[in-house]
């Protein structure tokens, strides 16, 4: 099991109600802050901890103990000027791991040239995943690691007969297959023998840049 966390949630609105509730499923320790008073009741179905306070107070930050917790998640609805004096707070007072949901790309770069150590833009990240969903058939995930990251599923058809050592993936395409799953199995292999001829209808997973995996499945 993942070691337990504590992470702060300011903001019980949609995203940060979802959020905090999917943290408090995987077993975390979740605080739930917000100003509004049906959010808090809403909240205190689900977390442990909810806290009625006005998180662009410092002082009541500093008083709920949130600068101990190992993550803080700030998710103030449409207001930006309300996140970014959220945001100060939480550095002033020396919260370890900022997380801002921001609603802008411009609110993204004044949050970003604060320090702030994650900025999440949710419609534009999910708008992403979708596109590449439709564009790419066999796409399984699209991962933000600083570059377009994705894995895909590919249908062996044309490599039927070759071994991952002869197509050489890693070497040519700066691609790696992650998992196997053999046309007459259901369940996927996460090591892939590199030596086992690949049969037709064997599905691929493949993970690396999306402009290599493209390029590699188009080989």
């Amino acid at each position: 099991m993942a070691k337990k966390i504590e992470v702060g949630v300011i903001g019980l609105g949609k995203f940060g109600h979802v959020l905090a509730a999917s943290l408090k499923g995987h077993g975390h320790i979740v605080v739930g802050i917000d100003n509004g008073e049906g959010k808090i009741k809403r909240a205190q179905e689900v977390l442990d901890h909810v806290y009625q306070a006005d998180a662009t107070d410092k002082t009541a930050l500093e008083q709920i103990g949130v600068q101990d917790l190992d993550h803080v998640v700030v998710s103030t609805g449409n207001s930006m000027e309300a996140s970014i004096l959220v945001a100060l707070n939480l550095k002033e007072i020396g919260v370890r791991s900022i997380w801002v949901k921001a609603i802008s790309q411009e609110h993204t770069k004044i949050l970003k040239r604060l320090g702030v150590d994650h900025v999440v833009f949710p419609e534009h990240d999910v708008a992403r995943q979708v596109a590449n969903r439709i564009a790419i058939p066999g796409i399984m995930d699209y991962l933000s690691l600083g570059e377009e990251i994705i894995i895909r599923e590919l249908e062996v058809e044309r490599w039927e007969g070759k071994t991952l050592r002869d197509l050489q993936l890693p070497t040519r395409y700066q691609v790696q297959v992650v998992a196997m799953k053999r046309v007459a199995e259901q369940g996927y292999n996460f090591v892939p023998s590199a030596d086992r001829s690949l049969q037709k209808g064997d599905v691929l997973v493949l993970l690396g840049n999306r402009a290599d995996v493209l390029k590699a499945s188009d080989q």
